[in-house]
C-alpha cells in the first residue's frame, strides 16, 4: 500500500459520499435523526470532512485548518450544495496532502496513539480509511431508511 494507492481509496469512496448526499430525494431529509439513528447523515459528512481535514490534511498535509468538532455534529440545515462544495475542497486536501509526502514517511510513528500504543503513519491512514468506510455506510443506511 502507498500514498497513491490510500488517495485512490479516498477519492473513490469521497465520490461515493456525493453520490449518498446526492441521492436524497429530499434535502431536509440529509438532517432528520429517527429512532435508534444518533447522528444525521450531514452530520455525519460534517464529522467526516473534519477529521479528514485534520488528521490528513493538517497533520500530514501542514495545510491550515481549526477543527470545530461541535460543530460537526450539532449543525443542522446546511444546504447540500454546501456540504458537496465542502466535499469538494476535502478531496483536493486529501489529494494534495498524501500525494506530496514522501512515500517513505508511511513507516514513521504517528504522532497519534489514539488506542493505547504507537503507530505508523501507514496503519493510522488505513485506520482512518476503515472509519471513513464505516461512516459511509451509515450515511448510505439512513438514506435508505427514510428512503
Amino acid at each position: 500500500m502507498n500514498q497513491k494507492e490510500l488517495n485512490q481509496l479516498f477519492q473513490r469512496d469521497l465520490d461515493k459520499l456525493g453520490t449518498e448526499l446526492a441521492a436524497y430525494s429530499d434535502e431536509s431529509k440529509l438532517w432528520v435523526v429517527d429512532r435508534e439513528i444518533a447522528n444525521s447523515a450531514g452530520n455525519l459528512a460534517l464529522h467526516l470532512f473534519g477529521n479528514l481535514r485534520t488528521f490528513i490534511g493538517l497533520d500530514l498535509g501542514k495545510i491550515p485548518y481549526a477543527r470545530d468538532r461541535e460543530r460537526e455534529f450539532a449543525a443542522k440545515d446546511i444546504s447540500r450544495d454546501d456540504l458537496l462544495a465542502e466535499l469538494a475542497e476535502v478531496k483536493k486536501v486529501i489529494a494534495t496532502s498524501l500525494l506530496e509526502m514522501n512515500p517513505s514517511s508511511l513507516g514513521d510513528l504517528s504522532k497519534h496513539a489514539f488506542f493505547g500504543y504507537q503507530m505508523t503513519i501507514g496503519y493510522f491512514l488505513i485506520h482512518l480509511y476503515g472509519h471513513f468506510s464505516y461512516h459511509l455506510g451509515q450515511v448510505n443506511y439512513h438514506r435508505r431508511l427514510l428512503g
